[in-house]
Order: C-alpha cells, then sequence, then structure tokens
C-alpha cells in the first residue's frame, strides 16, 4: 500500500529509497523493489527516556547529529547528566551497527530524491534525526514515507520535508506495532539479507564522496 502511494517516483533514476534499522528496512525492502529504486540504510538511535526507554526525548543518526526533544525534557525534568549518558550509550550502538550493517559505502545522496522509510511514526524522534542528517549531504528533496503514524507527527514532518506519505493516520493511535499483524522483531540477519538481495537486484551503486 505505501509502495503504491509513492508510485510516482517508480523508474527514476535519481531516486534512492533509505530504510531505517531494524523495522524499517523490509518496508523500505519492498518499497524500493516496486518502485525500482536502489535500497540502503540509514543509522539512527532513539534517546530514551531513563527508566521509559520506549519514549523518545531525542535521538542521533550518521553524521554527528543529534536532536533532543526540549519539550519533553522540560516536561519531565530529565537533566543534562542523563541526555549525555544516553547519548554516549546510543553512539556507541550506532557505531556497532556501522560495522554490522554496512557492507560497502553508502550510496550518494547528493542531488537524489531520497525516500527515508521507517515501520512507523509515534513521537517522530529517529525519523526526525535521519531527515536533518540526509539534509548534510545535500539531496535534491526528502521524503518521509511510512505505513501508519499519529496524526500530529504527520503534521509536524508536511512542514519539515518536501512530502510525507502515510498509509494510516488512525485517531485512535498508541502505538506502530498496534497497526501490525506482526510486529516481531525484525534480526539483524534479516535485515542484511533483505540490504544483500536490493542491491544484488540493481548492482553496486555510486557511494557518498
Amino acid at each position: 500500500m505505501l509502495a503504491g502511494n509513492l508510485a510516482s517516483y517508480a523508474g527514476r533514476p535519481e531516486v534512492v529509497v533509505l530504510g531505517l534499522p531494524r523495522g524499517g528496512v523490509p518496508v523500505a525492502y519492498e518499497v524500493a523493489r516496486r518502485l525500482g529504486a536502489p535500497l540502503d540504510v540509514f543509522l539512527v538511535r532513539k534517546l530514551g527516556v531513563p527508566g521509559h526507554e520506549e519514549l523518545a526525548m531525542g535521538a542521533i543518526a550518521s553524521g554527528d547529529v543529534c536532536w533532543v526533544n526540549d519539550d519533553v525534557v522540560k516536561m519531565l525534568g530529565i537533566a543534562q547528566p542523563a541526555i549525555d549518558a544516553a547519548i554516549a550509550r546510543e553512539r556507541r550502538e550506532l557505531e556497532r551497527r556501522q560495522s554490522a550493517f554496512r557492507e560497502g559505502p553508502p550510496i550518494e545522496l547528493r542531488d537524489r530524491v531520497v525516500i527515508l522509510v521507517d515501520d512507523g511514526l509515534a513521537t517522530g524522534a529517529t525519523m526526525r534525526a535521519a531527515a536533518l542528517a540526509v539534509r548534510a549531504h545535500h539531496p535534491k528533496r526528502v521524503v518521509v514515507a511510512v505505513p501508519v503514524a499519529e496524526g500530529g507527527t504527520v503534521k509536524q514532518f508536511e512542514r519539515e520535508v518536501a512530502e510525507t506519505v502515510c498509509v494510516l493516520t488512525p485517531e485512535n493511535f498508541e502505538g506502530v506495532g498496534q497497526w501490525y499483524k506482526d510486529f516481531t522483531q525484525t534480526g539483524e540477519e534479516e535485515a542484511r539479507a533483505l540490504l544483500s538481495a536490493a542491491k544484488s537486484r540493481l548492482g553496486d551503486h555510486a557511494p557518498v564522496s
């Protein structure tokens, strides 16, 4: 359904699809396959609120991008040392995933239409960090694409990126997993296999310079 909503990008050589691992990779794989576009990962890590890690207070991404949601920090009274500790911890995991997922250099993003894909948006923290980081590569256009999202979050992204494509924005949104029949966590091996299959389908692509 999401790929169908992105049909206007099919067969265009400037289009590249980036999946946010791990859950966004299977969705991005199907989108890239339908569009005939190259697929890569874009590494982002959510900064979880201490004691409630499922709630995002920000996110970090490749390229030393760090975004902190000041509203959440102020509302919950989160101290700076706790934020710094979360950033340090997630940077270590980001580096580990860089080694785990990256078999070669990333795809060149300059002057490309970049479609950022995840399995859904709740607060949108990880996707926001990804969009900020992608802009540093000077793409022609940034598109955020997800199957399901909280309505208010979609409206925010409509003001922040060139286009936001979302299949479902349910009124009773309680979490991304609620809208999947199977929300089993995507394993690293599965994500790597999908990336490898996509690369084999289209061949190698120019790396980021």
